[in-house]
């Protein structure tokens, strides 16, 4: 009886890469595999993923973020301001890094920082705005979120119409970001137990430098496998542990929705039917479709079938919010509440689905009037 029990803990552990692989398998019935499949996947951001995963496991080795949390908490001694800390700094993030790399990187720290003060109970508020701000904050750059990559080099978008296209929404995200934390009591807050060393500046300053070499990765410096061949080789040789904390479980589920999306593209019938909903309302199609199959896989897919990037780009960044399936960085988000908190999912869920759409709806009509006046 217990090898049973042994599976159900290891499935409901890892629900998001049950179901990835679920979808990804039931594909594949109706592509099977080929030598196309190698395409689908993307081994640049699965190599930066996996550098920054390990940069991140060896920060949590040094006691860096909880060191930092501390900082934090000291700095700002009010629990709303604590987490407009913790949001902008994602925010932000999210601008330089991308949106899934600044989720890695300042989820961890969020739960020290509450933690650390005793207020977990505002996690599932402070990792759903966490969550958000990274969507949203990468929205205005051409490198913020991976579908603006894709989306910029395909259709050739001049820069200017780019920031032209996404000021607005852009502008309303940071306002309701601001409002939402608002619901947070300014309470006075001090950390429990003050943490009473310093990470090692020299580990530290080589971590962050191997963060670098993997945030490089996605510009392109130089190629992909020599970076990570230097930050693997970094990390094994001075804190070859943290490589038993990456979350490879995180790596698989990419890899599960990379097969998902190169299959359905594949798909004539769902092509064709995607196609002719294009033609209707690219912005609600695009957008409906994030919902379903996530905001990358939707850039890629649909791109073939319009030639109105601007409401195709707004739709790919709008319909990151919604459901946690609709931006790979919610699932990082979700993954990593449910290891933090696994009897909490239920309440986690509802409230992120109720900020998300909440937040699509009014950037929806935003996404409007920047079309109108553009």
């Amino acid at each position: 009886m217990r090898k049973p029990n042994v599976i159900l803990r290891l499935l409901k552990s890892y629900t998001v890469l049950t179901i990835a692989t679920v979808v990804a398998i039931v594909t594949c019935i109706f592509v099977p595999p080929d030598k196309e499949y190698l395409g689908y996947l993307d081994f640049r951001t699965l190599s930066c993923l996996f550098c920054t995963l390990a940069v991140v496991s060896a920060l949590k080795e040094e006691k860096f973020f909880l060191w930092l949390a501390n900082k934090i908490v000291a700095r700002f001694g009010n629990l709303r301001r604590v987490v407009l800390a913790l949001v902008f700094i994602t925010y932000v993030g999210s601008m330089v890094m991308a949106n899934d790399m600044a989720l890695i990187t300042f989820l961890p720290l969020g739960y020290y920082a509450l933690s650390s003060c005793g207020r977990r109970k505002e996690l599932a508020f402070t990792f759903v705005m966490q969550n958000v701000s990274a969507n949203l904050g990468g929205m205005l750059t051409p490198f913020g979120n991976p579908q603006n990559l894709f989306m910029y080099s395909y259709f050739n978008i001049p820069t200017g119409e780019f920031f032209a296209i996404m000021a607005l929404p852009f502008g309303v995200a940071f306002a309701l970001i601001v409002a939402t934390c608002f619901f947070i009591k300014p309470i006075e807050i001090t950390a429990i137990e003050p943490v009473k060393y310093s990470p090692t500046p020299w580990r530290v300053v080589l971590y962050l430098a191997l963060f670098v070499v993997s945030i490089m990765i996605v510009f392109r410096v130089f190629p992909y496998y020599i970076g990570l061949a230097v930050v693997t080789v970094a990390i094994i040789v001075f804190v070859p542990r943290a490589l038993l904390r990456v979350d490879y479980g995180l790596l698989l589920t990419f890899v599960a929705f990379f097969i998902f999306s190169g299959n359905l593209s594949r798909i004539d019938v769902v092509a064709n039917f995607l196609g002719g909903l294009l033609a209707t309302c690219p912005l609600l199609v695009g957008t409906a479709s994030c919902q379903v199959i996530s905001n990358v896989p939707s850039a890629v897919l649909l791109s073939r079938f319009t030639t109105d990037y601007r409401s195709l780009l707004l739709a790919v960044n709008i319909g990151g919010l919604g459901t946690p399936i609709a931006s790979l960085a919610s699932l990082i988000t979700l993954g990593e509440y449910r290891r933090r908190n696994p009897f909490g999912t239920a309440k986690y869920l509802a409230l992120f689905l109720g900020i998300n759409f909440a937040f699509m709806a009014i950037l929806l009509g935003a996404g409007f009037l920047s079309l109108a006046i553009m």
